[in-house]
């Protein structure tokens, strides 16, 4: 397959599972049709360019897409046809996850953007949203401290998680979910994913995580994954101590804002440029209609029922679980449309 003919049409990517220190996965068979079982590959990470950052691991490009049906890499479709790709902007700053926790994830933070200059050599920090797509029985999230916490109070904690493994999850507020709720996580603000919680991330274009609990069901967490290899006390300076309570939460739960709606076509704002100016995401639903009003360059994921992707001459059917990478080079001249009903969610990059 040309390279050349791959960067002018929607381009779809292999599956891309990753692993992680917790178990996870089953959630994904009503999703993507996989076998309904958990195991250490519980996350999808989406048209990635991302490296992900699994200590000893020996895979090489683990995290990174590849174009369906080839190994051709997706960040080096973005360094050698930048043009085609993305057009006029100078980066395409956005990474998309699907994640399914069986279990509580481990107490953490991610760092922003001037941390991550600072300490990570990074121009990038790790903002992110979850849309629950999916749950089990009982699904939660953890967000924000419950009460005003110290940073010195905060090393207590962590010093007494060693012997206690789960002594720091009362300490943050415990958030029933359900499928359709949509949150915000800024950068440095404490949070956990609770288990049995099947998530459509969308976050800056990073695996930056400083999550200082020492267990993880049953498994022990080495201290270079817990403080990404920083001293421990400059990596707690990544949570931030102020915001706590109830306002955490409130500031962290998003509504779906109607933009357009008519003729069997509606467009929802999930989180705006007003909300981060890391990313924004939107919700496409058509029922038995068609839509233009896409943008390129964005990331689709098909969330729910089934159609096809118009363009030119080309049309591919794509069904829930399927998702493509719109480049540039096809603005204005693709759409979506649907005999029956289908639902996309669309992940801008950064705000120009």
């Amino acid at each position: 397959m040309n390279k050349s003919d791959i960067v002018k049409s929607p381009i779809f990517l292999n599956r891309n599972r990753v692993g992680r220190i917790y178990t996870g996965g089953k959630l994904f068979a009503g999703f993507f049709g996989d076998e309904p079982v958990d195991g250490f590959l519980p996350e999808e990470w989406v048209c990635s360019s991302v490296e992900a950052l699994n200590e000893g691991s020996d895979i090489e490009n683990e995290g990174i897409s590849t174009v369906r049906g080839t190994d051709i890499l997706f960040s080096d479709l973005l360094t050698e046809y930048k043009e085609e790709m993305i057009g006029p902007r100078p980066d395409f700053p956005v990474l998309v996850k699907l994640l399914d926790s069986a279990i509580r994830l481990p107490i953490q933070a991610h760092p922003d953007r001037e941390y991550s200059e600072k300490y990570l050599n990074s121009s990038y920090g790790k903002a992110e949203s979850w849309i629950v797509v999916d749950t089990r029985e009982d699904a939660c999230l953890y967000f924000g401290f419950k009460d005003k916490m110290t940073k010195e109070e905060f090393k207590e904690a962590v010093a007494k998680s060693y012997d206690e493994p789960d002594y720091m999850q009362p300490l943050l507020n415990r958030v029933p979910v359900k499928k359709g709720d949509i949150y915000l996580v800024p950068a440095k603000m404490v949070h956990a994913i609770g288990a049995g919680c099947l998530i459509l991330e969308t976050q800056e274009p990073s695996d930056f995580t400083i999550q200082p609990e020492a267990w993880c069901a049953g498994n022990r967490i080495s201290e270079h994954t817990m403080y990404l290899g920083l001293p421990a006390d400059i990596a707690l300076d990544v949570f931030n101590f102020d915001i706590f309570g109830e306002e955490a939460v409130r500031r962290a739960k998003k509504e779906p804002k109607v933009v357009y709606e008519k003729g069997g076509v509606k467009r929802e704002a999930l989180i705006s440029y007003d909300d981060t100016p890391c990313f924004a995401v939107n919700r496409i639903t058509v029922s038995d209609s068609k839509t233009d009003d896409l943008i390129a360059p964005a990331i689709y994921i098909v969330t729910e029922g089934e159609g096809e992707i118009i363009c030119g001459e080309q049309k591919t059917a794509v069904k829930k679980g399927d998702y493509f990478f719109a480049p540039y080079s096809i603005k204005g001249n693709f759409s979506v449309a649907s005999s029956s009903d289908i639902e996309l969610v669309e992940c801008l990059p950064a705000k120009e």
